[in-house]
């Protein structure tokens, strides 16, 4: 079967060739900057339209191959608040496209996944089956359809060769570090691909995101904030679970109004803290993407690929050592770093200084009520990416042990998101509830 009949461009001569012409488009693009610099044109706006064109070309690419070329594009979008405005509207839209949309696998092969994972007579399953897909995303597409019983179910089916692909694009994609790192200044790549390489294999097993999906619909059934659909049937490479409506999390982001802005942004920021301690799981792909706004005012959650399992809750101390921080015990804060390894023994570090870098990024904890911001997201990336700053330099000192890295990753695309939508609530009423070890 050919490349597209399988829905995902497999043959590594095009997709190398395609992931090749990313760092060949920016070299080009670095001579012409160059050119323009001797032209007298200043170095900030070269700098700006460099990192234009870049994204332009870069999530071109990302979406055209779906797999984890596009995996990636969307972990990194949530990071697209750091960007300043002037850079990051050109390609604004692209980003949502990316978390949105991919072009469909075809029909043929649609039914023929369908027939392998749920039985020859799968039809018989359903009422009615839309061979259209209502939506795309890296590794998979969705199909609206109605299930036997009358429910409006949506099907998830994985694109076949998916494996192969993420594996293929995330080995050449990890080559290309410096490209991103001309978007998203500061931001390392290389352990952020190392990370979804380790998670490829469980994304892939849809067993499994059906079993952490049937574990948060339990834990949430009747909830009055957060909606999550159960699932009616599953296979390795297909899930049918009820169809949620609801209003794309990319749509207010884009045009919703402040309340809806403040309603998303604080359900996001209770199912972040309340999942680890009433599921034992953690959402961990919080791209806009994977949320609806049900009714308006509640969170749906639609996609459970990426879950870290944390049965004992979210570690007591991040609570202590955010309360600790806050309350300006520094010797009592460097002293729990160092207990729990984010000061690697030898490394000898000021523990007021630890305490400066901590506190900014604490902010919205403080007190009761605040706002994210892209130009508060954009300060904290800027004052931690600038190589002459003391934070950037004590940054380098700290580790993140293993225990704590999907956490911390989770939480600062989180925050990304809360950016997006401009979001303004109460977190810390949310932090006293559901983080262990906030409240004493």
């Amino acid at each position: 079967m050919s490349d597209d009949a399988r829905g995902i461009p497999r043959g590594s001569i095009s997709r190398t060739a395609r992931l090749a012409s990313l760092p060949l488009g920016a070299a080009g693009r670095a001579t012409l900057g160059i050119g323009k610099r001797l032209s007298g044109q200043p170095q900030e706006a070269v700098t700006a339209e460099l990192q234009q064109r870049t994204a332009e070309q870069l999530f071109a690419v990302l979406g055209q191959l779906k797999g984890g070329a596009m995996k990636l594009g969307q972990t990194l979008s949530v990071f697209e608040a750091a960007v300043p405005d002037e850079v990051a509207a050109p390609y604004r839209e692209a980003l949502v496209k990316l978390q949105e949309e991919a072009p469909p696998m075809p029909v043929r092969t649609v039914h023929a996944v369908l027939a392998q994972q749920l039985g020859g007579t799968w039809r018989t399953r359903f009422r009615e089956f839309d061979d259209a897909p209502a939506a795309a995303a890296s590794i998979g597409q969705v199909h609206r359809a109605t299930w036997r019983d009358g429910r409006e179910v949506a099907v998830k089916i994985q694109y076949p060769g998916a494996a192969t692909a993420l594996m293929a694009d995330l080995n050449q994609l990890a080559r290309f570090a410096r490209l991103f790192a001309a978007l998203f200044p500061g931001l390392d790549v290389k352990p952020l691909i190392a990370e979804l390489k380790a998670r490829v294999v469980e994304e892939l097993d849809y067993g499994l995101e059906a079993d952490a999906q049937r574990q948060f619909a339990a834990a949430y059934a009747g909830d009055p904030l957060i909606v999550v659909p159960r699932v009616v049937a599953s296979a390795p490479k297909v899930i049918v679970s009820e169809w949620l409506e609801g209003l794309p999390l990319s749509r207010v982001i884009a045009e919703g109004t402040p309340e809806q802005r403040d309603r998303a942004g604080h359900l996001m920021a209770v199912l972040h803290f309340s999942a680890p301690h009433r599921a034992g799981l953690l959402h961990a792909d919080p791209h806009p993407g994977n949320f609806r706004l049900v009714d308006g005012d509640r969170l749906g959650v639609i996609d459970f690929g990426a879950t870290a399992r944390l049965p004992d809750g979210l570690p007591e101390p991040i609570g202590r050592l955010v309360r600790w921080a806050l309350e300006g015990r520094a010797e009592d804060v460097l002293a729990d770093l160092r207990t729990e390894g984010f000061v690697r023994p030898g490394v000898q570090v000021d523990a007021q200084g630890v305490l400066d870098y901590l506190r900014p990024m604490l902010e919205p904890i403080e007190r009761h009520g605040f706002r994210f911001t892209r130009a508060w997201m954009q300060d904290q990336a800027a004052r931690l990416a600038d190589p002459r700053s003391e934070a950037n330099r004590l940054g380098r000192l700290l580790n993140l042990p293993p225990a704590y890295l999907l956490i911390h990753r989770v939480t600062i695309g989180s925050i990304g998101v809360l950016c997006q939508l401009d979001a303004a609530a109460d977190y810390r009423s949310v932090c006293e509830e559901w983080l262990p070890g906030f409240v004493a």
